[in-house]
């Protein structure tokens, strides 16, 4: 079980830092995507009634996309006060590649129906949420696939790791520092006791998000005579329902407040989510319309589908949902956490940070263990070995490398211009390029020295980045904490981020003192023989 824990932990554990990293960032992600859109933050406007608004995204679709494959309507919600509309640009025409490739989306002003175009284009936190499971630069498939492997791996260290550390929950107070291996270990310990049953439920909850794609054959056998796989997922996803090939024959789309308005009265007055117009414009037209996520364990959206040109209903999803859906909701809840208040979402947020900090210090840990297993070779002029070299600048390059990419992506919203043609695109494209380059420097050299210059890098732009939204926005701290007139989730990322950038910072400053220290104690005793030297003085 040790050597199982061991190395299912370690081959997966820089993917695993990316999955923890942007999975707990998606936590806030409406809130990361306000902060990246200053343009936003000064918006006061009176709410709009639900008929107005959707008429008027209507009328903007209708001019700017009237040949698309789809639309969506996406009404405002309570952690997201923009409307947003979008489109799947019909294929061909220059439009080539998956559906996914040709969605375009634009946010409009509810009362007036025109686009906010000073609102810079970003893909704000929905980047870090897709990230975590559909990662980027290939296709979905594959990062899926690869997600949920390194996902399975995750759940076999964490079972064998109960099984091993026999006095895991005892060894949970126990912490002893500057003992060099025995001290990773008891950090190790404490940061997977602390928050164990919230790594037990997110990894499997992430596995159960992918469930169908593991392991089809359920839906394959169940729904052999029942339409195959299509009519499965228009049964459990409402939103995917009424894809129908057009007839080719032009009709006018029916009214769609009255159908809003309809779907409302049915689910008691519960505030809608989004309404999706398949072939609009066609005699085969259809409208789903789901209902907005409720403050409940489950995830289900229950969904209505109308017929587009006579709004006469067709269908009702997920109204009197099997015990099985049921169970799937509830689980996929759990993951995605929408029921939470401010302050268990705040307890989330916490136990992921703990869970990037457990797959960091079991890293770290197999490297201090592997270098003092070779500290004779080491201390007799010997270079240590490759794996150990190649798992020490990983290390660096993932677990001090990643915060810089992190940070680069919100100065990058900040200092590109905003006509920036695929600007988006862009600040995706600088937070890669800011990894790739920490992680080829911890290649070139992964020492101790390195470690500070990462670490020191990720405090600077982390620390400096209320300092930046003082010189870009009207909502920096000043205005949003002292006087209280901004945005508080503005408020709490700029106080988010500040405290991550201290916590990095603390970083670099033990190991400046631990570098310090070494260097006096060498030349405290110069005749001190190699053997007997600190075996570890290169690991951080």
């Amino acid at each position: 079980m040790a050597w199982l824990h061991t190395w299912c932990g370690l081959l997966v554990c820089w993917v695993l830092l990316l999955v923890f990293a942007g999975g707990t960032a998606s936590y806030y992600k409406e809130e990361i995507s306000l902060w990246m859109m200053p343009e936003l933050h000064a918006t006061r406007s009176a709410p709009v009634p639900q008929a107005q608004a959707i008429e008027h995204a209507v009328a903007y679709l209708q001019q700017k996309a009237p040949r698309a494959e789809r639309w969506f309507i996406t009404l405002p919600a309570e952690r997201s006060v923009a409307m947003r509309v979008g489109w799947v640009a019909p294929a061909g025409d220059g439009n080539g590649g998956s559906a996914r490739s040709r969605f375009k989306s634009e946010r409009i002003d509810a009362a007036t129906g025109q686009p906010l175009a000073q609102v810079r284009d970003t893909r704000g936190g929905e980047f870090l949420y897709r990230l975590h499971f559909d990662l980027h630069y290939m296709p979905v498939q594959w990062a899926r696939w690869i997600v949920s492997i390194c996902a399975l791996f995750m759940l076999v260290a964490i079972i064998s790791g109960v099984i091993t550390h026999k006095r895991i929950f005892k060894d949970f107070f126990t912490f002893r520092p500057h003992k060099g291996q025995r001290s990773w270990l008891d950090a190790h310990n404490a940061t997977a006791v602390l928050a164990l049953p919230f790594h037990l439920m997110i990894t499997y909850t992430g596995l159960v998000t992918l469930m169908f794609m593991i392991m089809p054959w359920g839906v394959q056998s169940a729904y052999r005579d029942k339409g195959g796989e299509t009519a499965f997922f228009e049964t459990v996803f409402p939103g995917t329902a009424g894809r129908v090939k057009p007839a080719g024959v032009a009709a006018p789309l029916t009214a769609l407040a009255p159908l809003a308005a309809q779907a409302q009265q049915h689910w008691q007055g519960a505030p809608l989510a989004v309404l999706v117009v398949n072939n609009p414009g066609d005699v085969k037209a259809t409208v789903v319309i789901t209902r907005q996520k409720m403050s409940t364990l489950s995830s289900l959206q229950p969904g209505l589908m109308y017929q587009g040109v006579t709004g006469e209903r067709l269908a009702a999803y997920g109204d009197d949902p099997s015990a099985t859906a049921v169970t799937r909701g509830a689980l996929y809840g759990l993951h995605l956490a929408h029921f939470a208040d401010p302050w268990l979402r705040a307890l989330f947020f916490l136990c992921g940070l703990s869970g990037y900090l457990m797959v960091a210090s079991g890293a770290l840990l197999w490297a201090v263990k592997t270098r003092q297993k070779e500290a004779k070779a080491i201390a007799g002029g010997a270079r240590a070995s490759f794996g150990l070299r190649l798992v020490e600048a990983l290390n660096i390059g993932a677990i001090a490398g990643l915060p810089i990419a992190l940070a680069s992506y919100f100065w990058a919203n900040r200092l590109l211009p905003l006509e920036l043609h695929q600007r988006a695109q862009m600040e995706i494209n600088l937070f890669f390029a800011a990894w790739a380059v920490a992680a080829a420097l911890a290649q070139v050299r992964p020492d101790l020295r390195m470690w500070r210059l990462q670490l020191g890098l990720g405090a600077a732009l982390f620390i400096g980045l209320p300092l930046l939204n003082v010189f870009t926005t009207q909502s920096h701290l000043g205005v949003t904490l002292l006087l209280g007139r901004g945005p508080w989730p503005v408020a709490a990322f700029d106080l988010t981020v500040l405290a991550l950038g201290i916590a990095l910072a603390m970083a670099e400053r033990v190991l400046a003192r631990r570098q310090r220290k070494r260097q006096d104690g060498l030349q405290a005793a110069p005749a001190k023989s190699r053997v007997e030297r600190d075996p570890v003085e290169e690991t951080a």
